[in-house]
């Protein structure tokens, strides 16, 4: 018997099966899709997920765009240990208390990249690449250039996966939005409160929490855009002072160091903080994160490495990065949104809530990849930083009857308090950022 055939292989899931949200499968039955491989099985996993499955040496692993999810292959005498965990420091954890933790860095852990099967053969000394299969490739220009259509389909998906959402959630359990009255928060808003009154549930479960950390342009601009509506009763306020912004905290928090991600993951852990002091029982809340991935709204002309033809032409930029494959992925994080929905998921995690961004699901991914980019701005920038408040105002009004107020973009971090202030707390370059957390594992 050779060497290889002797070693016993040994995989930690400690991937929490709750964090699961799957509307037609049992856990069980989502997990055997993925041990089967079957991109198309994979894909028809309806809601959220990060799952693994084995079956003798080979693992394969799956998640979608919301649910971090990495690993860590260790190596024993008697065989690899593959640990798999939402976070690295559950997996450095792990490895201390098996004594394994002198093999433990944090660019050895590896994220399993959204929208792909993973396999791993758990073979022994030297261990063989992971493979990867797509299980999610929506189709580009798909529809036509109807911006009334764009919209209605678009808004049409945001509210089925609401819909869904809002089935998981129990009765009498309150609702909280992450509101700044921009584009992808008013359209949650607007279309979660519209959902509730469809199914017949009370909308006085529901708050549009805006957070203020003194002076900041959101909480004006979140009364205007609900006040113009009438539901200026939704509002509450969730005030913070910006002396309590702590970039160390929230960098251990997000396990990462890209300063625009940690800049709203302050934001979102002085949000959620804020929440938690005022409700200590408060669990769910939805937000707009994915938005601006899905209608390429984001400033190009802060990026050199972007123009808007590598924009326009290339599937899921925003979502992925370059991809898989591609010599700018990373393995230890991924890429695009894959990457950076840590900013979200991490510290409403941290602070017990259950989280829910509609805008990441597949369906509502798909509605916006069919999108006629080129056609609609002929590579104009101007034309595509517009197209987004014009799809969704239309595809709102189609879907909910409502005039939906659309504003000029404003990043969460620079709509909570003055961008000055902002610098002042949170002043620091990338390099100070990635030193700050690499000294966490030093």
């Amino acid at each position: 018997m050779s060497m290889i055939e002797n070693y016993v292989e040994r995989v930690v899931d400690l991937m929490d099966p709750a964090v699961n949200r799957i509307y037609n499968l049992t856990v069980e039955e989502a997990r055997a899709r993925v041990l089967g491989g079957d991109p198309e099985a994979v894909r028809g996993i309806e809601g959220s997920f990060a799952l693994l499955a084995r079956e003798g040496k080979t693992v394969r692993m799956a998640r979608s765009l919301d649910r971090p999810m990495r690993y860590f292959l260790a190596k024993r005498q008697e065989g690899p240990a593959l640990i798999v965990a939402d976070r690295m420091d559950a997996i450095r954890a792990q490895l201390e208390a098996e004594g394994l933790a002198d093999q433990f860095h944090p660019s050895y852990t590896r994220m399993v990249p959204a929208h792909y099967v993973v396999e791993i053969q758990l073979l022994g000394c030297p261990d063989p690449d992971p493979t990867y299969t797509r299980f999610f490739n929506p189709q580009r220009n798909a529809f036509t250039t109807d911006l009334d259509e764009l919209g209605r389909r678009y808004i049409g998906c945001l509210a089925d996966e609401i819909a869904k959402w809002l089935g998981t959630v129990p009765e009498r359990e309150p609702i909280g939005v992450c509101f700044s009255g921009g584009i992808d928060s008013g359209a949650v808003f607007l279309t979660t409160y519209h959902v509730m009154r469809r199914l017949g549930l009370s909308p006085a479960r529901l708050k549009a929490f805006t957070l203020d950390l003194g002076d900041g342009p959101d909480l004006a601009q979140s009364r205007e855009f609900l006040d113009r509506l009438g539901l200026g009763l939704f509002l509450e306020p969730v005030e913070g002072a910006a002396e309590a912004l702590d970039v160390g905290e929230t960098i251990r928090v997000v396990e990462d160091y890209k300063p625009l991600d940690i800049e709203a993951a302050s934001m979102v852990l002085a949000l959620c903080r804020g929440i938690r002091r005022r409700y200590p029982d408060w669990k769910h809340l939805v937000d707009g994160d994915g938005g601006d991935e899905n209608l390429k709204d984001y400033p190009i002309e802060e990026n050199p490495e972007l123009t808007i033809r590598s924009v326009v032409n290339n599937l899921m930029l925003y979502h992925e990065g370059w991809g898989v494959g591609r010599i700018k992925h990373s393995l230890t994080y991924s890429g695009g949104l894959s990457r950076s929905y840590a900013r979200t998921y991490a510290p409403a995690r941290a602070l017990g809530f259950d989280g829910f961004s509609p805008f990441t699901q597949p369906n509502v991914v798909e509605a916006a990849e069919g999108i006629p980019f080129i056609e609609l701005t002929g590579y104009d920038v101007g034309r595509l930083y517009a197209l987004k408040g014009e799809i969704v105002s239309r595809g709102v009004r189609a879907v909910t009857g409502m005039e939906m107020p659309v504003f000029e973009k404003r990043r969460f971090q620079h709509g909570a308090l003055p961008e000055a202030a902002l610098r002042a707390r949170l002043p620091e370059t990338e390099m100070a950022y990635r030193r700050q957390f690499l000294a966490l594992y030093s």
